[in-house]
């Protein structure tokens, strides 16, 4: 099983999630970069993906990860979300 770990706060667009998940999954140059793209792309493997996400970021990057997550979720792979109200010591 594949674990990455994202920050929506590190993008300003939806492509740059995408572009980002393309280098971190290694997929394939084919890979429109969209949930569709990505749900077909992790379709054909045979390990399902965590995602660890540190905060959803705003905006499109906020909605892109919304869909990425579904995807995951939906490949049987795990996704994570910090919990933003915690309390760190």
């Amino acid at each position: 099983m594949q674990t990455i770990f994202l920050s929506g706060a590190s993008y300003q667009t939806a492509a740059q999630v995408h572009a980002a998940l393309k280098m971190l999954l290694n997929l394939p140059d084919y890979y429109g970069g969209n949930a569709d793209a990505l749900h077909d792309c992790l379709s054909e493997r045979r390990e399902p993906v965590n995602l660890y996400l540190a905060d959803w970021g705003r905006g499109e990057v906020e909605q892109a990860l919304r869909k990425v997550c579904r995807v995951i979720e939906d490949l049987d792979g795990t996704v994570t979300v910090r919990d933003s109200d915690a309390v760190q010591l």
